[in-house]
C-alpha cells in the first residue's frame, strides 16, 4: 500500500473511531430515554407514598391532641380506659407511618440502582469506546512527518490533516472529561444508595420498638381491666394502693439518698447554662408542643420542673423536691438520647410486684461529667453498654412506674454522685422496690436539667 493510501485509510479509521463514539453516546441517550420512563414511574410512586404519609402524620396530630384532652381529665376508669385506647391507636398509627416511610424509602433504593445500573452501562461503553480511539491516534500519531508530506499534494492538504488530529485529540479529551464527570455521578448515586440503605436499617428498628410499645401498651389495658373487674371503686382503691406504695417507697430512697456523700467539684462538669444536652426527642416532637405552650406556660411540653415544684410542696417526693423534669408527650413517642455516650444500664421496676418508680429506665453517662436518665419509658431499643451518639434512639415514651399519666421523667446527673444499686442490698429491708436495680445518687449529685438544655 502506497503512503498516500496509508494516509487515508488511517483517516477513515480515525472516523470510524469518532463515529464509534457518536454511536455510543447516542445508544446511551436512548437508554437514558428508556429509563427516565421506569424513574418516572417509580417517582410517582414515591410522591404517593409521600402524601399517604402526610395522611398519616395528621392522623397521628388528631390522637396526638385527643390524649392531651382525656390527660387533663380527672382520673377515673373510663378516661384510663379512653387513655390506653387512644394510645394504642396512635401507636398503631405510628407503626402504619413508619411502614410507610420504609415502602418509600425501598422505592428511592430501587430508583437509585436503576440510576447506578445505567450509569455504570454508560461508564462501560464509553470507556471502551474512549480505549479505542486511543489506539487508532496513536496508530495515527506513529505517522512520520515525511510520510505525512508526501501522502499529501500541496501543503495546505498536510496542515488540513494535521489540524484534524489536533482537533481529534481536543475531542478526546472532552470525552474523557464527560466520563470522568459520568463516574462522579455514579459514584454520588451509589453513596445515596448505601445512605438509603442505612435509613431502612434504623427504620426497621424503630418499627420493632413501636410494636413494643404497642404490646406494652395493650398489655396495660388487659392488667387493668383485670385488676379492677370494670369497676370505679375498684379503680380508685388501686390508686390508692399505687399511691402509698410510691410513698413509702420514696421515704426508703430518702433514708438511703441521705446517707450518700458526694461533694460536687463545679469544675467536673459543664457550667449551668452551656447548652451541653439537647432536648431527648426529635424536632417533629418538639414542634407539636408548642400548640401545648399555653395550657402548660411552655414550648417543650414540660408538666413538672426540677426542684421544689407545686406537686413536691403537696407532700410528694418525701419533702426532697423533683429530681427531674417531666415532658408530657403520648406513648410511643421517640426517646433519643440528649447527648452522646455509653449506656450505663436498662431496667424495669415494674418486673418487681409492687415497686412503683421508674417504670422502664434508660441510664446514660456522657464524656463531659454529666449522666442522663429516661424513665417511665413503653420500651426500651438500647442495651447496657452501648455507645450512642446525640440524637440517637434510646426508647419509646410510655406510663410505665409510678405515672399519673404518660410522660417521660428525664434526670441529669453529675455521674461521679450516680449509681446503679438495689435498695435492699443496702437498707437490709424487704419492701416493694427492695429487689429494684435503678439509679441512686446523694442529693447534691441531681442537678437541674434545664440548666443544660
Amino acid at each position: 500500500m502506497s503512503t498516500s493510501n496509508r494516509y487515508s485509510h488511517r483517516i477513515a479509521v480515525r472516523a470510524f473511531a469518532v463515529g464509534v463514539i457518536a454511536c455510543v453516546f447516542c445508544i446511551g441517550l436512548l437508554c437514558s430515554r428508556t429509563y427516565a420512563q421506569t424513574a418516572d414511574e417509580l417517582r410517582a410512586k414515591i410522591a404517593d407514598s409521600q402524601k399517604q404519609l402526610a395522611e398519616i402524620e395528621r392522623e397521628i396530630k388528631r390522637y396526638e391532641s385527643e390524649l392531651n384532652q382525656v390527660g387533663a381529665e380527672k382520673k377515673t376508669l373510663q378516661s384510663a380506659i379512653r387513655e390506653l385506647d387512644l394510645s394504642r391507636k396512635k401507636i398503631q398509627t405510628d407503626i402504619r407511618a413508619t411502614e410507610q416511610k420504609i415502602t418509600s424509602t425501598d422505592l428511592e433504593i430501587e430508583e437509585l440502582e436503576r440510576e447506578i445500573e445505567i450509569k455504570d452501562l454508560e461508564v462501560r461503553r464509553n470507556r471502551d469506546a474512549i480505549a479505542e480511539l486511543f489506539q487508532n491516534i496513536d496508530s495515527l500519531e506513529s505517522t512520520t512527518l515525511i510520510e505525512l508530506v508526501l501522502g499529501h499534494d500541496s501543503l495546505a492538504e498536510v496542515w488540513d490533516a494535521v489540524s484534524q488530529q489536533a482537533a481529534l485529540r481536543d475531542s478526546l479529551r472532552k470525552d474523557i472529561a464527560a466520563l470522568e464527570a459520568l463516574r462522579r455521578e455514579y459514584e454520588a448515586a451509589r453513596g445515596r444508595s448505601l445512605a438509603k440503605r442505612d435509613t431502612l436499617d434504623v427504620l426497621k428498628g424503630e418499627l420493632s420498638g413501636q410494636k413494643n410499645s404497642l404490646d406494652q401498651t395493650r398489655g396495660q389495658k388487659d392488667t387493668l381491666l383485670g385488676r379492677t373487674k370494670s369497676r370505679e371503686s375498684n379503680y380508685q382503691a388501686l390508686l390508692a394502693e399505687k399511691k402509698a406504695a410510691r410513698e413509702k417507697f420514696e421515704k426508703e430512697m430518702a433514708a438511703y439518698e441521705s446517707q450518700l456523700k458526694f461533694i460536687l467539684d463545679p469544675s467536673t462538669i459543664p457550667a449551668a447554662g452551656s447548652g451541653v444536652l439537647r432536648w431527648p426527642f426529635e424536632a417533629d416532637s418538639m414542634a407539636r408542643c408548642a400548640s401545648l405552650e399555653s395550657a402548660l406556660g411552655n414550648p417543650q411540653c414540660i408538666t413538672q420542673y426540677f426542684g421544689d415544684t407545686e406537686f413536691a410542696r403537696s407532700g410528694a417526693y418525701n419533702g426532697k423536691g423533683h429530681n427531674g423534669v417531666d415532658f408530657g408527650v403520648p406513648p410511643g413517642t421517640k426517646v433519643i438520647a440528649s447527648l452522646g455516650g455509653t449506656v450505663t444500664d436498662v431496667g424495669n421496676t415494674d418486673a418487681v410486684s409492687g415497686c412503683y418508680s421508674y417504670g422502664k429506665w434508660v441510664l446514660v453517662k456522657h464524656g463531659n461529667g454529666l449522666s442522663t436518665m429516661y424513665g417511665h419509658l413503653s420500651s426500651i431499643s438500647v442495651s447496657p453498654g452501648q455507645s450512642v451518639s446525640t440524637g440517637q434512639l434510646l426508647g419509646y415514651s410510655g406510663n410505665t412506674g409510678y405515672s399519673t399519666g404518660p410522660h417521660l421523667h428525664f434526670t441529669v446527673y453529675a455521674s461521679g454522685a450516680v449509681s446503679v444499686k438495689k435498695l435492699g442490698d443496702f437498707t437490709g429491708k424487704v419492701t416493694g422496690c427492695s429487689a429494684a436495680p435503678m439509679p441512686v445518687s446523694a442529693y447534691s449529685g441531681y442537678l437541674d436539667p434545664i440548666s443544660y438544655l
